[in-house]
């Protein structure tokens, strides 16, 4: 798929950012079992479509996807399951999500300068 544009806006309006893109992949970690989690998504008209699912492990409320398989230390599930849009909650407890485009992994705050250290954001497409 060709270019889409993600945008990212702080849960309060006051700021939004927009940034290019075909897909993107989220990676976070759950506050109580450490456990990482990697979300690949496409941007559609008036969707974010979750496409991959990979997580290290399970526990508290944090089991894969019951059609998952293991692949190499990962458990691995193809949902296909569109969004309108992702709310994110940033409490500073736990690293920050990373947010990848093709190799390219870098936390949220280093993707959008200025975007505060706790707080609520919402990503949705913008095409």
């Amino acid at each position: 798929m060709s270019g889409g544009l993600l945008c990212v806006a702080l849960l309060s309006g006051a700021l939004t950012w927009e940034l290019p893109l075909p897909g993107f992949e989220l990676v976070w970690t759950h506050s109580v079992e450490h456990v990482e989690w990697r979300e690949s998504y496409r941007v559609e008209p008036d969707a974010l479509r979750l496409v991959a699912v990979r997580v290290k492990g399970s526990g508290a409320g944090m089991e894969p996807p019951d059609d998952a398989v293991l692949e190499g230390g990962w458990w691995v599930a193809h949902p296909m399951t569109p969004f309108p849009s992702l709310r994110l909650a940033r409490s500073g407890a736990v690293p920050d999500y990373r947010l990848c485009f093709k190799d390219d992994c870098r936390t949220l705050a280093d993707w959008l300068p200025g975007l505060p250290p706790t707080g609520g954001l919402t990503m949705r497409s913008c095409i």
